[in-house]
């Protein structure tokens, strides 16, 4: 599907709004000094010492960050002895990407947003021998599929440009949960064997993130967990779905699979703290 720039500010802000939420959400649940701080339409996020959260996310639809702005940011960040980094999606505006460039900042990755309508059903048939269920009374089954299958990434496609220890994905997929995401739990024989979530952010069901134990992997788990969340997303009443892939990955794959396109693409631009 064409995702123009309209549809493009609409879901930076549901991303925004959920790293935001997110970061607050990890602050709460292990006392943590997070901090959450509007910025030229995003918002800059922290959670802790190594939290995927600590990122600037949204900025480019709504003017440019004044230097000001950029320096009481970096300056916020270094308190905590952490990098400053953003992520731009490629429809926000050019002097943006400017702006951080002539401040040091360096290209280090990207990452693709997929995006479909949800009217459309998928007629082929479910893969009878993978149950999947909502996780409701299994969060420790679902926690640990989630962190087990992060540790060991896809690795086709562009690889993730960074890594994070195992007390930081817990912490980062409890925030998510925190945060309203329904969670999911796939089985095959009565073996846990896949998880993943979404979360309903008015128009949109945000997929996010979801993982095979690498015992598992190539039978079909993530399909599964995809044709279910759709399924329930489009009763919920959801008019997109959106998901975040690394470009070329497996993950990406499976979403075309299910008629997802590529709408935009995000520009990861990193500084040392």
């Amino acid at each position: 599907m064409f995702v123009d720039v309209d549809l493009a500010v609409r879901a930076e802000k549901e991303e925004a709004e959920f790293m935001a939420a997110c970061s607050r959400a990890t602050g709460l649940r292990y006392d943590v000094p997070a901090f959450q701080v509007p910025i030229a339409g995003g918002v800059a996020t922290y959670a802790g010492p190594d939290s995927p959260f600590n990122k600037v996310v949204g900025v480019g639809f709504a003017g440019t960050p004044s230097t000001a702005e950029l320096n009481a940011l970096e300056e916020r960040y270094a308190e905590h002895d952490a990098p400053t980094s953003f992520e731009i999606a490629t429809l926000a505006a050019p002097e943006v990407f400017e702006a951080l460039t002539e401040r040091g900042y360096l290209l280090v990755s990207f990452e693709n947003v997929l995006l479909r309508r949800l009217e459309a059903t998928n007629d082929e048939p479910s893969i009878v021998s993978i149950d999947v269920r909502r996780a409701e009374g299994e969060l420790d089954v679902w926690l640990n599929l989630a962190v087990e299958s992060a540790l060991h990434p896809d690795t086709a496609g562009v690889r993730q440009h960074d890594t994070f220890p195992r007390e930081s994905l817990e912490a980062a997929e409890m925030a998510g949960a925190d945060a309203g995401a329904r969670l999911y739990v796939a089985s095959i024989g009565g073996e846990p064997a896949g998880a993943g979530g979404f979360r309903m952010a008015g128009e949109f069901a945000q997929l996010t993130g979801a993982g095979t134990a690498p015992a598992f992997r190539r039978r079909g788990v993530q399909k599964e967990l995809v044709r279910t969340r759709l399924r329930d997303a489009r009763e919920a009443g959801c008019e997109y779905a959106i998901v975040t892939t690394q470009p070329g990955s497996t993950s990406q794959a499976n979403m075309h699979h299910f008629g997802f396109g590529l709408g935009y693409a995000r520009a990861v631009l990193a500084r040392a703290g």
